[in-house]
């Protein structure tokens, strides 16, 4: 897609000004759309409305959408079937308007109802974990966001390929029928590691070691980078060495002392010993004493 084909300025509605919505409008307003309303229900919606659409008025959904051309709707995954009814059934939307949700979930089927209008329908997912701040402006430079639209609607598909690149953002085509599993990826990995980076965090202020996060965040943020860089040869520690009698001592501190991650170590180590076997950083014996370690430990 080439940058310099942009789409027209389009008076831009937000739905709801929550920490995705309001970065994107932002994003939206800073390469010339005008947005021209917002909703926010909650205080922290409304401060976030303020501090990142300046001047927008804070109106009904309703409202919000009737004078928009293109109507982002940047509601949490469970709400969206049931705005999309309500706009539709308040004839809120027309045809010839975009109208865009930002859910991972979802493709574009959730707004077949704007579609059956006449509406232009996208999927636009920032692969990006926001704070609603203005710093995320920047980390969307950074960033990709998942395409989805109507298989075959190939003026959809440039357009939304079009709105990602005038934002500064890699556009990503995903497909309707990899959506779930496309989502479930992408909450696999940041969600996740999230979880096991705060468990490391309290394993070790738990035992008494001084400034955790400093302690971990040069040893993570090389096995991240490694990781993406090489794949599974990446892998380093007692599974990928079939240090067997570590494990044990792994599994018994962790016992005694933190059961409560006991059962995630046990799952993401049998996990990495068949990552390990399957890159043939162990060979299958190995791999084999491994598994018998973390079974007979249980």
């Amino acid at each position: 897609m080439d940058a310099t084909e942009r789409p027209a300025r389009l008076a831009v509605g937000v739905i709801s000004a929550g920490r995705v919505g309001s970065v994107l409008g932002a994003a939206l307003a800073r390469t010339g759309h005008v947005v021209v309303g917002t909703s926010a229900v909650s205080q922290a919606s409304r401060n976030r409305a303020e501090e990142l659409l300046p001047g927008v008025p804070i109106e009904d959904p309703t409202e919000v959408a009737q004078k928009s051309d293109l109507v982002l709707l940047a509601v949490p995954d469970d709400e969206l079937p049931g705005l999309v009814r309500g706009l539709i059934a308040t004839e809120s939307l027309r045809a010839g308007q975009i109208v865009v949700h930002t859910s991972g979930a979802q493709g574009v089927k959730v707004l077949e109802p704007a579609a059956e209008l006449g509406a232009l329908t996208l999927a636009l997912h920032p692969v990006m974990t926001f704070t609603g701040r203005s710093e995320d402006l920047q980390r969307m430079s950074a960033a990709c966001v998942g395409v989805t639209a109507a298989d075959g609607d190939e003026v959809a598909w440039s357009v939304g390929e079009a709105l990602v690149v005038e934002m500064d953002a890699e556009p990503v085509r995903v497909p309707e029928a990899v959506r779930p599993l496309y989502h479930a990826a992408l909450a696999h990995g940041a969600n996740h590691l999230i979880t096991l980076v705060r468990d490391a965090a309290d394993l070790l202020t738990n035992a008494g070691v001084a400034n955790a996060e400093r302690l971990l965040g040069p040893l993570l943020s090389a096995a991240l980078d490694n990781s993406l860089r090489h794949g599974d040869r990446a892998l380093t520690g007692p599974v990928a060495r079939g240090d067997t009698g570590t494990l044990r001592k792994h599994l018994a501190v962790l016992a005694d002392q933190a059961p409560e991650t006991l059962p995630s170590y046990r799952v993401l180590a049998r996990r990495t010993a068949v990552r390990a076997e399957e890159a043939g950083l162990l060979k299958p014996d190995v791999a084999n004493d491994v598994r018998t370690t973390l079974e007979d430990e249980a």
